[in-house]
């Protein structure tokens, strides 16, 4: 058997490329939506992509079942978790399609996949037991966990609710984790778990930055799952602290229960020529995303663009900080263009126009192009305005952190959650926008000036804050 893991740094994903040689046949689980990576990797090893799986209804990124689904390839989803839970796209498709209800079996070559229903991050989730035939084993060797069971942590019940806005789903989620635990205990220790996401993922609240573990491991050493020693408990701790998840998910949840729009190929987008930039700067129906790094594009950058520095959760600033539809143009090295393009699509941002360089645009501000800078102050600054009145102070940190610490009377919105809750924040006074170290609060900084605000980032750490 062989076993690949495709790791996307950018939404923090595992996908699972698995394959018999003796048959020539793979199948890949919890596909991205550019599924012509899985095809290069078969072509490398030599084997065919004859089946592909997902564990749940995503709500991070476009699943790329249903571009296999296209492609004649046979796909499989759970059909557990009751009628409100089901691919709708499947159902009634000429797909060539099996759904699944736990302890259902199918193979791949010599290797059997028995479908394991887990609810709790989600009502269908499904893992799966992996056996190795071929080798003569009749116990499985590892068991793709989804967003069940992470490294050093489980999957958010939670999310549902807080991204998706499905009321009434946290306890009952939290409560079916716990149940599913009993399944994953029962396991041989030496059991593989191959999780789908690691540190960096809004699925969990303390994800290990290592790719696999096992069910020993896990079950000696993971806090989420020392927690359950009672049902009580357990719900208390696996709800409490919860980072707050992107907006934007509740799209990626709809998209991928409804079917997303098949792409087919990774689109190849223009270069642009400089006229384009007098054509979109200051324009608020388009988004121009900078991915200059924070300082470069504070000094100077067009107006209305969106600061998305690539070396900074590109994904989750593009995805949270851009309205579904939006025709979007890059300012990025030429060299990070296929990347970002696929990050974009992977979220379902798919009106990419084209892009410019960090040269193009320091050709069109020499030429006497439109400009302009995002203004900075430090936290003493921004204390002696806070002091003085006349304007707001708006804290981007996550709801956690603002409940440890925060300056006297800030508002507390996410930044990734600030385009959906804009209207929440008042638009009468200047706003001195802070989170932790200056990074978030320069991408917030941008949208609320793109939006109409006048706002200044403080670029400073929370820690030199000191009451005035």
């Amino acid at each position: 058997m062989l076993v690949r893991q495709v790791f996307d740094p950018a939404l923090a994903q595992y996908a699972y490329f698995i394959g018999c040689p003796r048959s020539g046949d793979a199948i890949v689980i919890d596909p991205e939506r550019d599924i012509d990576r899985y095809f290069a990797l078969a072509e490398q090893h030599k084997l065919r992509i004859v089946a592909a799986a997902d564990t749940h209804i995503h709500a991070d990124y476009l699943s790329g079942l249903r571009e296999f689904a296209e492609r004649g390839i046979k796909v499989y989803a759970s059909d557990e978790g009751g009628p409100e839970w089901r691919y709708e796209w499947l159902l009634d498709s000429d797909y060539d399609y099996q759904l699944l209800h736990h302890d259902d079996r199918f193979k791949v070559g010599n290797i059997e996949f028995v479908a394991v229903h887990t609810p709790g991050h989600t009502p269908e989730h499904m893992a799966y037991e992996v056996i190795d035939h071929g080798s003569g084993a009749t116990g499985p060797i590892g068991i793709v966990t989804g967003d069940f069971v992470f490294v050093g942590d489980l999957g958010r019940p939670d999310l549902l609710e807080e991204a998706a806005g499905v009321s009434g789903t946290m306890i009952p989620g939290a409560q079916a984790l716990y149940r599913s635990l009993a399944r994953f205990r029962a396991l041989p220790e030496y059991v593989q778990v191959w999780p789908a996401h690691g540190a960096g993922s809004a699925c969990g609240k303390s994800l290990g930055d290592v790719p696999s573990s096992t069910v020993g491991y896990e079950l000696r050493y993971n806090p989420a799952i020392h927690a359950a020693a009672n049902e009580t408990q357990f719900i208390e701790y696996i709800l409490s602290g919860q980072p707050e998840p992107p907006m934007y998910f509740a799209r990626m949840k709809r998209d991928n229960k409804v079917g997303p729009k098949v792409i087919g190929e990774v689109p190849t987008i223009p270069h642009l020529d400089g006229k384009t930039l007098s054509q979109v700067a200051g324009r608020s129906d388009v988004a121009v995303l900078d991915t200059r790094a924070r300082s470069r594009y504070q000094a100077s950058h067009l107006p209305k663009s969106l600061l998305a520095d690539f070396s900074f959760q590109f994904a989750n600033i593009a995805g949270s900080y851009v309205d579904e539809g939006t025709p979007i143009y890059l300012v990025i090295d030429e060299a990070h263009v296929e990347e970002a393009v696929r990050i974009l699509l992977r979220i379902g941002l798919d009106d990419i126009r084209g892009f410019v360089t960090p040269a193009d645009v320091e050709a069109y501000a020499a030429a006497g192009g439109s400009m302009t800078s995002q203004a900075t102050i430090d936290m003493a600054e921004m204390e002696r305005r806070r002091v003085a009145g006349g304007v707001r102070v708006l804290d981007v940190r996550g709801r956690v952190d603002f409940d440890t610490a925060h300056v006297t009377g800030a508002q507390q919105i996410a930044h990734t959650r600030l385009l959906a809750r804009i209207h929440d924040l008042p638009n009468d006074k200047p706003v001195l926008v802070h989170c932790a170290s200056g990074m978030r609060a320069a991408h917030a900084v941008a949208l609320l000036t793109q939006r109409g605000y006048t706002a200044t980032a403080v670029a400073d750490n929370f820690v030199n804050w000191t009451s005035g």
